[in-house]
């Protein structure tokens, strides 16, 4: 007998690494899932000069929506919530690119906006922290752009989404493997000027500074953090890094402390950008690890559309 819609609740995360489907039953947690299933992408490869995505990553995306669809099916899920992050929602030929996915898989992927991102990354980490930790600056550091929200209760009442993703910094400001001191404070200059012109009408005193993102976490590892939770990362300790970083090639850095192969070519703009923003938010972020997919499966387990998931207070 098939389950009731009620009975679950699914998403579909399409990122340039991954095709992540995560299943939770009603009343269930992201900590516990009844069902996860994912597929390795690597779309960093298959973006050409103009910032299209090639056939072979449009080929590399079907296969994998189509594994996961055929994993939901085999499995009873009635409804899964399906979207694609920066890495293809970026992509010169985005609307293509989702509409051959379709046209091989039957599912339409779906976009979320940098804000709306934003805003479900919050209600992750509000969940994750709880009421008791008072108001909360929330930093993500994806591919493509950088998410900042904060607030006070279960929704953000500020979110932003600005250009400065560890891939696309790499690609605009660090292309050559080994990076200059002058590269390096270039960049930084330009973000600082970015968050800081961002974060211009609110005020971050007293905000807990909550990092949640892949890099931030990776970071955090290099920094001396252990695997767990209660991670920290300190602007001292990542400091030291970013001269370490600047002067290694993609595959040194691979094999330091918490960097990944797939992520070791975007590791120092990825340090840059976090430089800035604990340099804005008390030089200190603790680690979360639910971000934005968890902020969908969160809202829908509490039966909310996902349409209207994270909006903000007040407009």
């Amino acid at each position: 007998m098939r389950r009731a819609v009620a009975d679950m609740v699914g998403v579909l995360d399409v990122g340039s690494f991954s095709a992540r489907l995560v299943v939770l039953p009603r009343g269930g947690s992201p900590l516990e899932p009844m069902l996860t299933h994912q597929t390795r992408l690597r779309l960093d490869r298959d973006l050409d000069a103009e910032g299209k995505l090639r056939p072979r990553g449009i080929a590399a995306i079907s296969a994998a929506v189509c594994a996961a669809a055929k994993v939901a099916e085999k499995n009873d899920v009635p409804e899964v919530y399906s979207f694609a992050t920066s890495s293809i929602r970026d992509a010169v030929n985005a609307e293509e690119v989702v509409a051959e996915v379709a046209k091989q898989t039957g599912v339409r992927l779906r976009f979320l906006s940098g804000r709306r991102e934003a805003e479900l990354t919050y209600v992750a980490a509000r969940r994750w922290y709880g009421a008791c930790s008072g108001p909360l600056l929330v930093l993500d550091i994806g591919g493509g752009t950088v998410e900042l929200a904060a607030g006070q209760g279960e929704q953000a009442s500020f979110a932003r989404s600005l250009p400065l993703g560890a891939r696309s910094m790499t690609r605009d400001w660090l292309p050559h493997e080994i990076a200059t001191p002058k590269r390096i404070a270039a960049l930084r200059e330009h973000a600082l000027a970015e968050v800081r012109a961002a974060l211009d009408d609110v005020s971050l005193k007293e905000y807990r500074a909550v990092g949640c993102s892949k890099v931030l976490n990776q970071l955090a590892r290099l920094a001396g953090a252990r695997p767990g939770r209660g991670q920290e990362l300190a602007l001292d300790d990542l400091r030291k890094w970013i001269p370490r970083l600047a002067v290694l090639p993609p595959a040194r850095r691979a094999e330091l402390p918490g960097i990944t192969r797939q992520r070791a070519h975007q590791a120092l703009a990825g340090a840059i950008i976090a430089e800035v923003l604990l340099t804005v938010s008390a030089g200190r972020i603790s680690v979360c690890p639910w971000s934005t997919r968890e902020g969908l499966l969160l809202g829908m387990l509490d039966g909310v559309r996902p349409e209207r998931l994270g909006k903000l207070q007040a407009a």
